[in-house]
């Protein structure tokens, strides 16, 4: 029997029963689509938190205040002590350090004359531009302290300037930042969301000013930047040794971005199982499809298994085409899992732009791999029954 012959017998099997057929590849596609949707959920994802930790470089350690050293509330409130602008300081005279920003974030009313609107405030040092590697489209960023105390000025994000101002150039512009006259001096680049926070609606103050502001005593996080000269486990050490001397114990903590990132890929790693797990069920009901529906055709046809015998068909010729159509059948499946996929793909992207999704063309080759691996496995036990059948006894059976 030529292979063309074979292919033909193939596709007459899978027409001639089509509403049999659709059902059969239904499961198939479901799993593919689940696993292909979710994948792609994943992946963007993935890619826009990697993207993010990337704007802001991989050279950073966040000194956070409090060491709970007891389970309980009253243990975490007992043992969190603030971190001081003199720490800071004391951080940046270390070497290699390129950096050292102090931190206070809250929220508060801006007003503009009789516009007002309720923002993000964040307190930092001289530095937060440079540390976050945030570029300005009009004037300066906030200046270092003059005499121990900074000047009353203000850098507006990108949308704040534009909701305030319009498109009027705002610097040199008083305005109130929680009740508390300060100067406008500059405008950031836009930048848009960072893992959902809107960095461009953000008033930036002197952090000097943000403790009075918000009646603090401390600071609520330290950013250090570092060089190349060194190393985040060395300035670690060397941070735990400045800090314990200077506050008589460890009532501090250190994030590098390195700890960030494998607390995130143990996230997503966690994820991916779910999504296979989830994925491995679907699939595995398409795959029980397809077994149950071919062995009902092996049964059905076995007259004519039986005259593909007698005519000189060989045992491995009918396991090819029973093999053959099964895969053909799951193969039907993941295209139509993957035109699935896109059509909800397109849903979610009109319904949440926002939502990250990747979708690259080698997974979408690998699924296919797994649609005809799938078809193959299923449909094994089936054909290699019907290549076992004697061709009298299966024409007998007519």
């Amino acid at each position: 029997m030529r292979w063309l012959d074979g292919l033909r017998l193939t596709s007459s099997a899978l027409t001639c029963r089509p509403l049999r057929s659709l059902l059969t590849l239904l499961g198939v596609a479901i799993g593919i689509a689940a696993v292909a949707l979710l994948t792609a959920i994943g992946e963007g994802v993935r890619g826009y938190v990697l993207e993010n930790f990337a704007q802001f470089g991989t050279r950073i350690i966040t000194v956070r205040p409090g060491k709970t050293q007891t389970s309980g509330l009253g243990g975490l409130l007992g043992s969190v002590r603030p971190l001081t602008i003199s720490d800071t300081d004391a951080l940046r005279r270390l070497p290699h350090v390129e950096a050292a920003v102090p931190i206070i974030q809250g929220s508060g009313d801006i007003q503009f004359g009789q516009l007002s609107r309720r923002s993000d405030i964040i307190g930092g040092g001289h530095q937060l531009a440079q540390a976050w590697r945030m570029q300005l489209s009009l004037g300066e960023f906030l200046p270092a302290p003059r005499d121990g105390r900074s000047p009353p000025y203000v850098v507006l994000g990108h949308q704040l300037r534009v909701e305030l101002f319009g498109t009027r150039n705002p610097l040199g512009e008083l305005i109130r930042v929680g009740g508390v006259r300060f100067r406008v001096i500059g405008v950031m680049e836009q930048k848009g969301q960072l893992l959902g926070f809107n960095l461009d609606d953000i008033a930036y103050i002197p952090v000097d000013w943000a403790e009075s502001l918000f009646n603090r005593t401390g600071v609520v996080k330290v950013h250090v930047v570092f060089g190349a000269g060194t190393t985040s486990r060395t300035l670690s050490r060397q941070i735990h040794q400045v800090l314990g001397e200077r506050h008589g114990e460890e009532d501090f903590s250190l994030t590098t971005q390195d700890d960030m990132l494998r607390s995130f890929n143990r996230v997503l790693g966690t994820l991916s199982l779910a999504i296979g797990a989830l994925g491995g069920i679907s699939l595995l009901v398409g795959a029980v499809g397809i077994l149950t529906i071919m062995t009902i055709t092996v049964g059905e046809r076995t007259a004519e298994i039986g005259v593909l015998r007698a005519i000189g068909a060989s045992p491995r010729q009918v396991l090819g085409l029973f093999l053959a159509e099964a895969t053909l059948l799951s193969l039907a499946g993941g295209l139509l899992g993957l035109l699935l996929m896109g059509l909800l793909l397109g849903l979610l992207h009109l319904a949440m732009p926002s939502l990250p999704l990747a979708v690259q063309p080698l997974f979408l080759l690998l699924a296919l791999l797994l649609a005809a691996v799938i078809g193959i496995l299923a449909g094994l036990a089936p054909a290699l029954r019907a290549a076992r059948l004697h061709p009298v006894a299966a024409l007998r059976s007519e």
